[in-house]
């Protein structure tokens, strides 16, 4: 009788101090939530209201802590990647163009980014192939051709520093077409982070104090005041093209 008392009492006192957890957890102790909200977002960026909304279907995704873009592909502006007979159509007799055009290519893309970016992990290179999304639904692809160096594909730029070859039609270059000396925004690359222009917003002129990656902390047009890290087209020309590159490299975002 003595053993069974004992564990009877000490089964009503476990059930005591499990119970007084949970008030406590209840009444006092929010980490859980704070946890949760820290990892999801209630809206989308302010800035996601520069994209084009024809060529882009931008929402919120897996419990609100990332952001998918599905975009066709195809940009809202000239380009003779368009094709004879397009509304958009520009002719560009000194590009060496591919014999792919928008009309007769798959383009479309989807990407699923954080929507808070993770910048304290490592920092990751550009792969080949999209490595963002800008304003205008197309991709932007880093400063490779292949495996080599993009000098060799310059001569089948448009003239806002894209083309198709191989897949998509996609950026190299400063898209002068939506930003051309300036602080507008570019895009958003794979690891959450914005991508604007070769000058800065918060000071009207070209920043100075960019890391590796093209990127620093100010505030932007779309952040209210609010300080916060993005990237810019570093204001350097690339080799032969005349033109800048849209973004080479590192991320920093995952």
């Amino acid at each position: 009788m003595k053993v069974k008392t004992k564990k009877i009492v000490s089964y009503i006192g476990f059930l005591v101090l499990i119970l007084s957890v949970f008030a406590c957890g209840s009444e006092g102790d929010s980490s859980e939530e704070t946890s949760s909200d820290d990892e999801s977002v209630t809206e989308l960026h302010a800035a996601f209201a520069a994209f084009d909304t024809d060529a882009t279907d931008i929402y919120l995704s897996d419990n609100k802590t990332t952001v998918t873009i599905e975009t066709t592909g195809l940009p809202n502006h000239k380009t003779v990647y368009w094709g004879e007979g397009s509304d958009l159509y520009m002719e560009e007799p000194t590009v060496e163009t591919t014999p792919s055009i928008m009309t007769s290519n798959n383009n479309a893309v989807t990407i699923t980014v954080d929507a808070t970016p993770d910048l304290t992990g490592s920092t990751v290179s550009t792969q080949l192939n999209t490595i963002g999304i800008a304003v205008s639904g197309a991709s932007i692809f880093n400063d490779s051709e292949g495996n080599g160096p993009l000098d060799q594909a310059a001569a089948s730029l448009d003239w806002t520093g894209a083309h198709i070859g191989p897949g998509v039609y996609h950026y190299h270059l400063e898209p002068i077409a939506f930003s051309d000396d300036d602080d507008n925004l570019v895009g958003i690359l794979l690891d959450g982070v914005f991508l604007y222009g070769r000058k800065c917003s918060a000071t009207g002129d070209y920043p100075t104090d960019l890391d590796a990656s093209g990127g620093h902390t100010t505030t932007t047009q779309y952040t209210n005041g609010v300080e916060e890290y993005h990237y810019h087209i570093i204001n350097e020309l690339y080799s032969t093209t005349g033109s800048y590159i849209a973004f080479a490299g590192p991320y920093q975002g995952y």
